[in-house]
């Protein structure tokens, strides 16, 4: 029996889930198809920047991703703190960063002193809808999901589901398994014969962390979406939580 989300993600337990998205069906997400002969690769470079740009926004960090040809796996890490401490208008900027907003959100950025209290009333009611929305797994993954399927119907000049009716995800209990379900994601594309080698293997995570680290020769600047390792430049990264190993470490 389908149990409801609320039972498989609970924050109080654990802020880390591997969640997994398969695409409805016999379609393809990326790669050629071998049935119809169609090249969809440039989907890939889609879902990838989907979901570095969404973890700009959202509280939500990613730990390890990797992109097949008709599924994707996705390591995260919530912070529900950092989302709790955010102010209105930062609460307005993040989600204003992925969205239209309303006109109450867009008057309160341009000239917070202009709304009138029960206008202010009214916005910050919006404020907190929001605000659970930025550590919402399920929003995450609802923003990445829509926007590939429109993205893609609208290429392919077609209409109808593209991804199964929901994303499956297995809570992290720990470093231990964080570690070990990170190194599962990464190695997918090797096990699924893509690629030689992780290093190598196109838009999955650890080949993200690695073109970082060969740009700054002594350590890795990662941009904030990811989840830091230990020997990670911390440079404008303001979460406290690292993953306790160093990339080397993990690599081998």
């Amino acid at each position: 029996m389908t149990l409801p989300r609320s039972q498989l993600i609970s924050l109080n337990s654990t802020p880390l889930y591997h969640c997994v998205s398969w695409c409805v069906r016999r379609a393809f997400l990326c790669g050629k198809d071998p049935v119809s002969g169609k090249n969809y690769e440039h989907r890939r470079e889609w879902l990838e920047e989907r979901i570095l740009y969404l973890a700009q926004y959202f509280c939500i960090q990613v730990a390890a991703y990797a992109v097949m040809s008709n599924h994707y796996h996705i390591v995260l890490r919530v912070d529900k703190d950092t989302a709790i401490n955010l102010s209105p208008k930062e609460v307005i900027e993040h989600w204003q960063g992925m969205f239209k907003g309303t006109m109450l959100s867009n008057q309160f950025l341009a000239d917070p002193e202009s709304l009138s209290v029960p206008q202010m009333t009214e916005l910050l009611k919006q404020v907190e809808v929001w605000r659970e929305r930025l550590y919402d797994i399920s929003w995450f993954m609802r923003c990445i999901n829509e926007f590939i399927a429109k993205k893609a119907n609208r290429k392919d000049k077609c209409t109808g589901r593209f991804w199964e009716g929901r994303f499956k995800s297995q809570a992290l209990l720990d470093d231990k398994a964080l570690i070990a379900c990170m190194a599962y994601v990464d190695l997918n594309p090797v096990r699924a014969g893509i690629s030689r080698q992780p290093a190598n293997s196109s838009y999955t995570s650890i080949k993200k962390r690695n073109q970082s680290r060969k740009k700054n020769s002594k350590k890795t600047i990662l941009p904030k979406v990811l989840l830091p390792f230990s020997d990670d430049n911390q440079e404008d990264i303001t979460n406290r939580y690292l993953i306790h190993c160093t990339l080397d470490e993990y690599k081998d």
